[in-house]
Formats: C-alpha cells, structure tokens, sequence
C-alpha cells in the first residue's frame, strides 16, 4: 500500500489558499501543493481503486488530475465566484462509459471545514434526469429504491432534499412512492469534522465501508444510467 496518509500541513495548506487565492501565490507555492496534496491524492486513488474493484470491478480509478482527481484550477467562466484555486480537494472513482460527473460514483472531497463522502450522481444533466425519471416509471424500480433509501437512512446517511415542490406532469399522482420523481439527483453522503483520520491509510477503511453500506445506490443509480440516451 502506498497511501500513508495525507500530511498533518495539507489541511493547513488549504487555509492558505482561502487566504492567498491568486494564481500567482498558488504558482509561487505548486511544491507545496504536489507534496501535501497532488501526490498522496494520487496514492489515494490507487489504493482505494484497488479496494473498490472488490466491490465494483468494472469500476473507474485515474490516478490523474482531471482523472480520479479534480483539478486544483476552478472554472470560473460562468461562476460568480472568481476566485481561481479550490480550497477542497475533490475525488471521484466513477463506473460507465459515460462523463465521470453523470456516471454513478464513489466521490470524496476534504478541506479544512469538513471530509465529505458520497454515492450516486450529485445533479443530473438533462438526458440523465429523463432517463431517471423514465426508469421510475417501472413500480419495480421505484419500490427498489425507495428500500435502499430507507436503509440508507437507518443506518446514518443522510440525503438530499427534492429540488421539485411538485410531481412531473407525466407521473400519475397517485403511484407508489411519488415523492422519488421531484429528485434532480440521486445520491447519500455522510460529513465529518477533519479528524486524524485524514493522516493515516486508515482514511482507505474508513472510505470502504461507507462506501461499502452505500454500494445498493450505487448500483440502482449505475443501471439507470445505462437507459440514458446520448
């Protein structure tokens, strides 16, 4: 195993983006940034996709930026925020031949506020929610994921609220488990306080088995990406 951890000073490099967030001190500090962030990301992706191709073998790990690993460079072309460097840094091991952020996923992010873990596909595009709520349209799938959910929810994760206050036009109001269609997204995630955790390969076992409790979603979102129409 390769991943030993991120060091104790990734979290406070983060702070200092927050701080400092200019290309030119971001340039000025790139050392820093691959030797506490970019290269342990990378070990990361390695070992942890190594353990989820236990659960998921088909499954996508890029040990790469723009791969597995968000780029550190935010898009700020259509964003009201401008500011140019991330101050968390975004994971992501994706199964389908689909784009990594419409595929279903294992995902993590940490920064100094928090470490955030998830599955499933955080905001669907246009195609995909179609092919979503077109899958719900089968009584099998929507009693499916309603059940799963509902573990899910037992077991401590949480999930989010619909973005629709009311049912599509095209869903009889009256079927089982209606509240699933007014979803723009389908996925369960857990937060935590930054912790030692992040500093020792304990960060892999603690990953697994979240991922692992959250696998059911996982799968259920996967095979409704594969009715999506490109």
């Amino acid at each position: 195993m390769d991943f030993k951890g991120f060091p104790k000073e990734s979290l406070e490099f983060l702070s200092k983006i927050r701080e400092n967030n200019t290309k030119e001190w971001f340039e000025a500090n790139k050392d820093e940034y691959e030797k506490l962030i970019k290269n342990p990301s990378l070990d990361f992706v390695v070992d942890m996709g190594e353990h989820l191709q236990v659960l998921v073998p088909t499954i996508m790990a890029k040990p790469k930026v723009n791969g597995s690993l968000f780029r550190i460079y935010r898009d700020i072309r259509f964003s009201k925020d401008k500011t140019p460097i991330k101050s968390r840094i975004g994971i992501i091991f994706w199964q389908g031949i689909g784009k990594r952020m419409q595929s279903s996923c294992f995902y993590l992010h940490f920064s100094s506020d928090e470490i955030f873990f998830a599955v499933g596909i955080r905001g669907f595009s246009k195609e995909t929610l179609s092919a979503y709520r077109n899958f719900l349209k089968d009584d099998k799938h929507r009693d499916e994921l309603a059940k799963i959910l509902k573990k899910i929810e037992e077991k401590g994760y949480s999930l989010p609220e619909p973005k629709y206050k009311r049912v599509p036009k095209e869903f009889d109001k009256n079927i089982t488990h209606i509240n699933l269609t007014r979803f723009c997204e389908m996925y369960a995630y857990k937060e935590m306080l930054p912790s030692d955790i992040l500093f020792t390969p304990k960060l892999i076992d603690e990953a697994f088995k979240i991922y692992q409790d959250l696998l059911p979603l996982q799968q259920w979102v996967y095979k409704m990406t594969l009715t999506v129409e490109v």
